[in-house]
């Protein structure tokens, strides 16, 4: 995939000119190249989870002081001129040769390399010597005893690998190999082929056992295909979409995952790239910055549930209260036989069918003042029951709540759904405002997608975008869409006093289920109402909303693409 990235950027930076260098993090480097048409940013990645190299469109931000690297280059590098790309064999490494001008006026050879290996990816800036200028990372004796790099010190290759090349070998050759290796076929291809990667091995491995021709013949055939690909240079830049979310890369189409799996093309390798790693960027920031907020949830949610289980406990303690009532008629029916400074008294239990009952007394208490204390206990057992059943109520209903606002959270695309979310739990009293922190009502428009029938349906982000949506902007004839008894967002399709399609429910059901907590089940269970016979109690926490005349339709959740 190298090469064919390597072959885009010779095509589109012929003869083009370095105007500015950025390095907007320590693992970054941003080239900018001045061609006769536009300007092209080229980015040299040497994150260990990101490491890669290609054109990019959004604009990076850059640190107000530059780092020493940074100036270097744009010390030997401004304006010098792009003459030649180069790799070495199939290997991830990458050479731009420059022409450049020197502090004297005279021009100079500098090679800047870029070597993709994951977290030992490096950018080196090399003289005309092939020694070492400077790098991003310097590896001396500590790190490496096999390869330095330090300024002044001789570029050293990176190590050839014992593989057969697909440009140079022939098919015969590399299935003999591949055959000789004691492993599985799709390690035995990835250890005898050189610069293939693991993806398209499992897909050599998947064509080759799906094929109709003996074993041998099957496996000829495809590394043909792939040496075909590469020698007339006709590839796809593919993205491997599992579950909505990018998988992997390939320059071929992918089938080994069957209908589990789509691809995802583009017009560039360079955009296929900014695409796979954006998404992956995005949400390792979004992860990085939602893990406070992930926290707090978690903690409340722990706190709860030990609130919910000592009130249980005490809640059972409270279901002998009867036997406290009874107690008390017994002695009110026998204070005759009762003295002060008696421990018990055995009296005939008129509740089961006279049958003789012991019942303790307090030496302390009157016979009445002991029948006295029996009701009273029966009284402040029948509050506490009271009390109780509504607390346990209410910690539910605020676990799941907090449940929702996780699922939420889970499902945050951007900074801005996360200062919602922060917004709204520092309005429930969960956050306290930062000193001199005021509330800026960040607010989006919902999601929104028309089904097959033309129905408009637009699907609340968070709590507080569902209250509004279904309790405000909603009209009382549009139908409301919701998992039941599942976290997710509400649905409403606009009816226009009109009855939906069978078609257009379902759509909405399914949208429902996407934006829920199940959203990678099946058959999953989606309630939908007249919009007039849902409603908001009183004090209800945002989101939570009760609804009648439900009907339930079980659907397999899908998304619509909304926006």
């Amino acid at each position: 995939m190298l090469s064919f990235i390597k072959d885009e950027l010779q095509k589109d930076l012929e003869n083009a000119r370095v105007s500015q260098v950025y390095m907007p993090s320590k693992d970054e480097l941003v080239l900018v190249f001045r061609t006769f048409t536009e300007n092209k940013k080229l980015l040299l990645c040497t994150r260990a989870d990101t490491p890669r190299v290609g054109f990019i469109e959004k604009s990076i931000e850059n640190p107000k002081q530059p780092p020493m690297l940074c100036m270097l280059l744009r010390k030997r590098l401004a304006g010098a001129k792009l003459i030649e790309i180069s790799q070495q064999s199939f290997e991830r490494v990458l050479f731009f040769k420059f022409k450049a001008t020197n502090e004297v006026g005279d021009s100079e050879i500098l090679t800047l390399c870029i070597e993709i290996m994951g977290r030992y990816s490096n950018v080196i800036l090399l003289d005309c010597d092939n020694n070492v200028i400077d790098s991003l990372k310097r590896v001396d004796i500590s790190m490496s005893q096999k390869r330095l790099v330090l300024p002044k010190m001789p570029y050293e290759p990176v190590p050839p690998q014992d593989k057969l090349s697909l440009l140079s070998a022939d098919t015969d050759e590399i299935v003999k190999k591949i055959k000789s290796m004691p492993y599985a076929l799709d390690k035995s291809i990835l250890s005898s082929i050189e610069g293939i990667s693991p993806i398209i091995c499992r897909e050599i491995e998947y064509k080759t056992a799906i094929s109709k021709d003996d074993f041998d013949t099957a496996l000829y055939n495809e590394i043909e295909k792939i040496k075909e690909i590469i020698k007339e240079k006709k590839p796809i830049a593919n993205i491997v979409v599992i579950d909505f979310l990018p998988f992997d890369t390939a320059f071929i189409d992918v089938s080994q995952y069957g209908t589990k799996a789509q691809n995802m093309h583009f017009d560039s390798f360079s955009k296929m790239l900014e695409f796979f790693y954006g998404e992956r960027d995005r949400k390792a920031r979004i992860k990085a910055k939602s893990l406070t907020l992930s926290k707090l949830l978690s903690n409340a949610v722990v706190r709860l549930t030990k609130k919910l289980n000592l009130q249980r406990a005490e809640l059972s303690q409270c279901k002998d209260r009867e036997l406290l009532r009874m107690y008390g008629d017994l002695l009110q029916a026998n204070l005759y036989r009762i003295k002060r400074g008696d421990k018990a008294v055995t009296v005939e239990n008129f509740y089961d069918g006279n049958k003789e009952l012991t019942i303790p007394l307090k030496e302390t208490l009157s016979p009445a003042g002991n029948a006295g204390y029996y009701y009273k206990e029966y009284n402040r057992a029948k509050t506490r029951e009271k009390m109780l059943t509504t607390q346990i109520e209410k910690a539910i209903e605020e676990l799941e709540y907090i449940e929702s606002v996780q699922f939420e959270l889970a499902n945050a695309t951007c900074e801005k759904d996360l200062s919602q979310i922060r917004e709204e739990l520092i309005e429930g009293g969960y956050i306290k405002p930062q000193k001199g922190e005021k509330l800026q009502n960040t607010s989006q428009p919902p999601f929104e997608f028309t089904s097959k029938d033309g129905v408009k349906i637009y699907v609340g982000r968070n709590n507080r975008q569902n209250d509004l949506l279904t309790l405000k902007t909603a009209h009382k004839s549009d139908m409301w869409f919701h998992t039941k008894n599942i976290p997710g967002s509400h649905v409403i399709a606009v009816t226009n006093g009109q009855p939906l399609s069978e078609s257009t429910i379902t759509e909405a059901a399914q949208a429902a289920a996407f934006h829920s907590k199940a959203k990678n089940s099946s058959q999953v269970p989606v309630d939908y109402t007249h919009v007039k016979y849902v409603s908001k109690p009183s004090g209800a926490k945002p989101g939570l909303v009760i609804y009648t005349h439900n009907k339930t339709v079980f659907v397999t959740p899908k998304d619509f693409k909304t926006e």
